[in-house]
Formats: structure tokens, C-alpha cells, sequence
């Protein structure tokens, strides 16, 4: 793949808009851009005087053109590196594993380097301590008999030859699918990686893990999904999960398959995680309230067909809330929205949704529900109720905006622990 210009990325935010001058797209560019696999995640237009419009939506990220490169920088974050301490925090770590032992002489790396050096890092963490083997069933013709003859195999093959055997038996071998995934990916990251120091320290470690993992991958879709995790391999799901972002371009439908798009771009959609770091950061604090959070708890006793007396739909909330509070039941809808309503009034659909939640499935009266968006601290929320003929008030929803930096910051203070009660103190207003 051809290398961008050597005049740097350039650089927009997360809903931004930014126009590049003395910009033609190759045909390569284009494939990428008019083939649909971009769409609703950053729109690349061609103007007259070979200039682009590049349009960001919450999606972060990088994408390498022919002609350009192209970063997305989070909105609500001060850069990369917050990224990837959500994505370690939303996946169970501590959100504050950061590459520290790379020293980047040429600049600071862009998000998918970063993902890059973390496949390099469980690799050779996972090298030191020494890749797992499991017992393969294989089939070979042998001199000798070794596991079980296969005489059907043995009578079209070679029959009256006693000197190749058809066996199938087992071997304890390392070339499984739980290595062929950290090897693909480390050498996806050797491959493929813009920063020299990422590429170098990759190169060595996928060396290593090919020795062991020789094998194709096979179906990218199908061998992410695939493995089922015991006390045998537990430690290799960290490892599995940057592995799969790096290879799935960060998880982009159109780009999770091998080939030259999935290293052209990468951009990592700031819905998914946010609800993920946001839900996490509430069941740790309603842990610690001596309450529960439970994330998409399907409720199928609030819409009724009343002509049939059966659920007409379910009703699924982001995290729903239980416990008690002052010696009473407490329940409490939560929605999780990355959406700029720190900047803009809540939209009519939310506030549908939300209110349904809160009338349905909220503990007391009037229902409540909170709606969670980023946001600057400090910020004062919308308050939203509904109010019957009679002005008494049935329903009220309650946006909360969420500082990520000060949350991340709490993370890795001296009492990471104080952070998620905060976070559930103030979505359960109190």
C-alpha cells in the first residue's frame, strides 16, 4: 500500500468538518470512499480544485488514503491515549494499561499504532510465560500405527500396502486457534503499522508467535468468534480482544475480513464504547452502593396486546438499577447516549424512550429515568417531566452529562475506586 504524504495527517474532531486543499484520490481511494464501506462513519467528498470534505461523526480513528491521511480525534477526550484507556477500563482492566515501555522519537502515534503496540505487548506477554498447547486430532498416512488405523481411508488409498498406514490420532501441538489469533494480529501489526517503533517491536514478537502458530486463521469472522474461554485460557482473552479490534479495523462490518481495506482504515465507534465504559463504571458504583446494575435486562411485562392478553414487545433499557436506598425498593431506569447534549436541547425520540422507562420500570412516584451523554463537569443536565391535565407531574427524566477526562483522571488517582461511586451517585441523584 502506498505511503501517505510525508506533510502529516490531517487532523479533524468528532462532528467536525474540515476541507483539504491540493487533494486528488487515486482509483484506490475512491473504491474505498464510493464502495459504501465508510458510510456513516466519516464522509469523504471530492470538490472542485482537488480539494476534499472530510465529515466526522462519532466515529475515531484513521484512515490512510493514497493521496492523505485522514485522523479522528475524540471530542470529549484530549486524544488517542484516552481512547485506549476506555477501551481497557470497558473490557475489565484497570483504564490505566498504557503502552509505557515505547519511546515514539517520531511523534506521538495515531489509535490504531496504539491498538497496534497493545497486540504487540500481550503477545510477548503471553511469549514470556509461554504459549499454551492442546491436543490436536489430526490424520496422516504413517509408516507405523500410531492412535487409530482408519481402514476405510487405508482400503481406497492404499490398499495392500503395509507401509503407509492411514492413523488419526492426537498431538499436543501449539498451533491452535487460541495462537493462530495473536499471531495473525501481531503480524497484521508488523505489517501494517505506520510507526517505525511499533513495526519493529512487532516484527520481532510475530517472528516468535509464527513458530508456533504456523496455521491459516481461516474465516476472520468466524475464528474471533469462536473461542470459549476456561481456566486453561482465560489469560489469553485480553489478548483476544485487542487482536480482534486491530483485525476487524477497529469493527467495521465492511472491513472485518483480511485484505489491503482492513489496514486502511481503522475507526472505532464512540457509542459502543461509551456505553460500555459507562456501564461498567455503574456496576462497579452500585456494587459499592450495595446495589445492582443489570446492562439490557430484556422486559417483556410492559407492552401488552390487549386483544390477546400476551407481551406485545420488549422494552430494554441500557442499565436498570435495583437495590434498596433509606430502607425502601429502589429501581431506576439509566440510558446511555453519546450524543452532544451538552450542546443541544434532548431529542423528542430519547425523551420518548426515557419516559417510558421511567413510568414503566422506575421505583416511586413520579417514574424516573436518568440519560446519560458526555459532557463538561460541572454542567448542569436538562430536566425534563411530563405533567398531566391536572399539573401533577407522572414522569421525569433527568440528563446527566458525564466529564470522560475527569472520570479517567479518577481512574488513575490514588483511589481509582472513588470514581465509579461518584459516576453512581450522581446518575442516581444522590
Amino acid at each position: 500500500m502506498p505511503n501517505p504524504p510525508e506533510h502529516g495527517p490531517h487532523v479533524l474532531r468528532e462532528y467536525g468538518q474540515l476541507v483539504v486543499p491540493g487533494v486528488r484520490l487515486t482509483d484506490a481511494d475512491r473504491r474505498l470512499v464510493e464502495g459504501g464501506a465508510l458510510d456513516g462513519r466519516l464522509r469523504v467528498r471530492e470538490l472542485r480544485g482537488d480539494r476534499l470534505e472530510v465529515t466526522a461523526g462519532p466515529y475515531v480513528g484513521v484512515v490512510r488514503l493514497d493521496a492523505c491521511e485522514l485522523r479522528v480525534l475524540p471530542k470529549y477526550l484530549g486524544g488517542d491515549l484516552d481512547v485506549l484507556r476506555m477501551l481497557d477500563y470497558a473490557w475489565g482492566g484497570s483504564g490505566t494499561a498504557l503502552p509505557l515501555g515505547q519511546d515514539f522519537s517520531g511523534g506521538p502515534p495515531h489509535l490504531r499504532d496504539l491498538v497496534a503496540l497493545m497486540v504487540t505487548e500481550h503477545a510477548e506477554r503471553l511469549l514470556r510465560h509461554g504459549v499454551r498447547s492442546d491436543y490436536l486430532t489430526r490424520e496422516d498416512d504413517l509408516p507405523v500405527v500410531r492412535g487409530r488405523l482408519l481402514p476405510d481411508r487405508q482400503l481406497v488409498r492404499h490398499h495392500g500396502r503395509l507401509d503407509r498406514l492411514a492413523c488419526r490420532f492426537d498431538e499436543h501441538d501449539a498451533d491452535i486457534l487460541d495462537n493462530r489469533i495473536c499471531a495473525h494480529a501481531v503480524e497484521r501489526a508488523a505489517r501494517t503499522a505506520r510507526s517505525s517503533e511499533v513495526r519493529s517491536r512487532a516484527r520481532r514478537a510475530a517472528a516468535r508467535f509464527a513458530a508456533y502458530a504456523p496455521g491459516p486463521l481461516g474465516d476472520l469472522r468466524a475464528a474471533v468468534s469462536q473461542p470459549s474461554y476456561h481456566r486453561h485460557n482465560e489469560h489469553y482473552r485480553p489478548a483476544h480482544l485487542w487482536s480482534r479490534l486491530l483485525l476487524s479495523g477497529g469493527g467495521i462490518e465492511d472491513l472485518f475480513t483480511a485484505g489491503p481495506l482492513a489496514s486502511r482504515a481503522f475507526l472505532l465507534d464512540m457509542n459502543q464504547l461509551f456505553e460500555a465504559f459507562v456501564t461498567r463504571l455503574l456496576r462497579e458504583g452500585s456494587a459499592a452502593a450495595g446495589m445492582r446494575a443489570e446492562a439490557q435486562s430484556r422486559q417483556r411485562r410492559v407492552l401488552f396486546d390487549e386483544a390477546t392478553g400476551a407481551p406485545y414487545s420488549e422494552v430494554r433499557p441500557d442499565l436498570l438499577v435495583s437495590g434498596t436506598r433509606d430502607g425502601a425498593p429502589f429501581r431506576l431506569p439509566v440510558d446511555v447516549k453519546y450524543k452532544l447534549y451538552d450542546q443541544r436541547k434532548l431529542s423528542t425520540q430519547d425523551l420518548y424512550q426515557a419516559f417510558l422507562y421511567a413510568h414503566a420500570l422506575s421505583g416511586g412516584a413520579p417514574g424516573r429515568c436518568s440519560l446519560v451523554h458526555p459532557g463538561d463537569a460541572g454542567s448542569a443536565g436538562a430536566t425534563v417531566s411530563v405533567r398531566g391535565a391536572d399539573g401533577a407531574v407522572s414522569a421525569v427524566v433527568r440528563a446527566v452529562p458525564l466529564d470522560l477526562r475527569e472520570v479517567l483522571g479518577g481512574l488513575a488517582g490514588p483511589e481509582p475506586v472513588t470514581a465509579p461511586a461518584r459516576v453512581f451517585r450522581d446518575v442516581a441523584g444522590g
